[in-house]
């Protein structure tokens, strides 16, 4: 058992780690990837404009916004949920709208209608930079 260091003395180094005034050699990579619960993961990448309608109106009738993102799911919208059918993640989109619609006479469903609106806007802005990433790495998008 190692004796802790007195007061003003700094402490040793760990078993393998570099100490302070040594450079390490080698970097380590560290991914950090967000899990996702299936409601979550069900919110279609949509079109910002249409991200934004959707919270527009989440903000002032709560679930609506999500209603009307479930179609988009029908019409093409990708997921986070790729092995899940079509049909499967329009239903846990309708599914979270009527969440939102029923827990928004306690607030509770407003707030994440709201929440649930700003996640579709994020991930619409993320599309948009990745087709934007995607066309200058192609060389088919022009300034």
């Amino acid at each position: 058992m190692d004796p802790l260091p007195k007061e003003g003395e700094p402490a040793p180094a760990a078993a393998g780690e570099p100490s302070r005034g040594t450079a390490s050699s080698s970097g380590v990579v560290v991914q950090v990837r967000e899990k996702k619960g299936p409601l979550r993961a069900a919110i279609p990448y949509m079109p910002f404009p249409v991200a934004v309608i959707c919270l527009f109106l989440n903000t002032f009738v709560p679930g609506l916004g999500t209603f009307v993102s479930a179609f988009t799911v029908l019409c093409g919208a990708r997921t986070d949920l790729p092995d899940r059918h079509m049909c499967c993640v329009f239903w846990l989109n309708i599914a979270a709208a009527l969440i939102q619609i029923l827990t928004a006479i306690v607030m509770v469903g407003w707030i994440m209608s709201i929440f649930w609106g700003m996640d579709m806007v994020i991930l619409a802005s993320f599309r948009c930079l990745r087709l934007f990433i995607f066309k200058v790495s192609q060389g088919t998008f022009f300034f």
